[in-house]
Order: structure tokens, then sequence, then C-alpha cells
């Protein structure tokens, strides 16, 4: 396989408009998620178990999550799960050594975005990050698409006739009749 060239910078440049939560246990593996993270999220949560995990995730309410599955007080599966009743479309990432089918099973099951093996190397998380971009811009072009508005059929004709006439978006000619509609200049076409 392949591996595509990815643009260092590009990247850290759109992943520095987020901000994110570690999760994991183990003191070492979270300094070094931590630092790493660091160089390339404007801002890094870390903690060592779920029940802080999900305290933190509450009160700054991070872009991304990276959660270890296997830690005390609240393993990773059950955060993932209260992560999601509070916003099921959280970015949620597993970061894990175990290889217990059924643990990864489960993380597949609540939704997380992505599982990624212990250990990491450099290559996983360029991938990651970039994954992560993918979900955010995917987003966003989504919500993007989705804005809707209701209009007076008046209107709305107008606007079908006037984008045909000019060979331009059915957009730009909303905006300009909702533009000529609160300013009072346009009136119904039945007058």
């Amino acid at each position: 396989m392949k591996r595509k060239n990815v643009d260092l910078v590009r990247l850290s440049e759109e992943t520095k408009k987020l901000t994110a939560l570690i999760v994991e246990d183990e003191k070492e593996a979270n300094r070094l998620l931590t630092d790493t993270f660091t160089n390339f999220f404007a801002e890094v949560y870390s903690t060592f178990n779920g029940k802080d995990g999900l305290e933190i995730y509450s009160k700054y309410k991070p872009d991304v999550v990276f959660i270890d599955i296997i830690m005390e007080s609240m393993d990773g599966i059950n955060l993932s799960r209260n992560i999601r009743e509070l916003n099921r479309n959280q970015i949620i990432v597993i970061i894990s050594a175990s290889n217990d089918i059924t643990k990864i099973s489960e993380t597949i099951e609540i939704g997380v975005n992505s599982f990624i093996q212990k250990p990491i190397d450099t290559d996983k998380v360029v991938d990651l990050l970039s994954a992560i971009v993918e979900i955010v811009n995917r987003r966003k072009k989504v919500e993007t698409r989705t804005f809707s508005i209701s209009l007076p059929v008046d209107v709305y004709d107008r606007v079908e006739i006037g984008a045909r006439a000019e060979s331009i978006s059915k957009n730009a000619i909303v905006i300009r009749a909702l533009r000529q509609f609160y300013k009072g200049e346009l009136s119904p076409i039945n007058e």
C-alpha cells in the first residue's frame, strides 16, 4: 500500500484549530501522547482515568477525545458511551494495546471514529490526524449544505426565474431576494 504524501505544515494548521483530551492511565504513555499532540492541537487536556476524563470533557468540550480502553474507575468503553450520550457527534479515538476482540467490537458498536493500536509510530499519528481533519471538514461541508430557509412562495418563484435568467446559483438569487424583501424593495408577484 503506497502512502500518500502529507503536508505536515498544512495538517498542523488545520489541527491547531482544534482541542483534544487524552485519557490514558499509563503515566509514560500519557506524557508521550500529550507531548506529541501539544504540537498539533490548540489545547490538550490530559487525565489518567475515565471518571476525571468525563469531568474534563463536560467542562471543556474538546473537539477530539483520545481514550485508552483499559483503565480503572471507568474504562474507555464506558467513558466513550457516556461521551456519546452527551454528544453523539463527538470525535472519539480509542488508543489501546488491547487485542481483545470483544472490547474492540464494543467500541465499534458505540461508534468510535477510530481505533489505533499501541505502540503508536509517527506514520500512525499523521494518518490519524489526517483522518480527524477529514472528518471535521466533511462535517463543515454537511453543515453548510443543510442550511435551509423558508421563503414566501412569490419570492421563491422570483428566485427560480432569476437564477435561470441570469445563469447564476439559486443561493446568490436567494440572498439578493432576501435583501430586497427586507428592505421593502420586493413586492409580491401578483401586484
